[in-house]
């Protein structure tokens, strides 16, 4: 009778890690930031149809990165519950950090119990009203949730992005300014990204309810610009 082959519960946990952080490393960027009006969204995304930023409620966005299939099943589990809940209770009960909670429950499963991890990190952003602040909730691939301050960075070589976003970041940016200081950041020294490599959208409070909007073509050329 052949024994089990044993491998230590540390070691598995490495391999699990490792293995995720290599498949969003390979991945492109995406910075979120707060800015004079709310939060502004910027990844790179040369692709018109395969969004890595949405909606998932009034004042609250969802954006990926990694694996394109993953993120985007955690979006519409979001979306479904965030429905469900403002129709049992009401639309004022639905927040980014239920939402992040209920996400970083299901990466920790995936993470601890099934063989591949998902390979995705992902952001949950609300826009404050009523006088409440803007949040930004990160969530890694093993549900770890980190609760961020003006700005951060997932995917790609997200420390030096970080890095580069920081010296260009100051809070109460306007909207062109923020967004130039996201594409610089995400760009680096060596390349520049056109409006046609980039997927941008905002959470604004002067959008109403429906805080949520996409910026693109001709609006975009311009932000970038001025």
């Amino acid at each position: 009778m052949s024994m089990p082959f044993y491998v230590a519960p540390e070691q598995v946990m490495k391999d699990r890690a490792d293995y995720a952080r290599k498949g969003i490393a390979r991945g492109r960027s995406l910075a979120g930031l707060i800015y004079n009006d709310g939060v502004l969204i910027c990844a790179e995304n040369q692709s018109r149809t395969l969004h890595k930023v949405s909606e998932i409620y009034d004042h609250i966005a969802f954006a990926g990165v990694g694996r394109y299939n993953e993120f985007d099943s955690l979006r519409t589990a979001g979306v479904r519950l965030a429905d469900l809940r403002g129709y049992s209770y009401s639309r004022e009960d639905v927040d980014a950090r239920s939402l992040a909670n209920a996400y970083a429950q299901t990466l920790g499963q995936v993470f601890t119990h099934e063989m591949k991890p998902y390979e995705v990190e992902i952001l949950v952003a609300e826009l404050g009203v009523d006088g409440n602040p803007d949040q930004l909730f990160h969530l890694l691939y093993d549900g770890t949730v980190v609760d961020e301050e003006n700005f951060t960075v997932l995917g790609g070589d997200a420390d030096s992005i970080a890095e580069r976003l920081k010296d260009g970041f100051s809070e109460g940016m306007q909207l062109g300014p923020a967004l130039q200081a996201a594409v610089k950041a995400l760009a680096g020294p060596e390349r520049t990204l056109t409006a046609g490599d980039l997927e941008v959208a905002v959470l604004a409070r002067s959008n109403g309810r429906r805080a949520f909007k996409r910026i693109l073509n001709g609006e975009l050329e311009q932000a970038l610009s001025s």
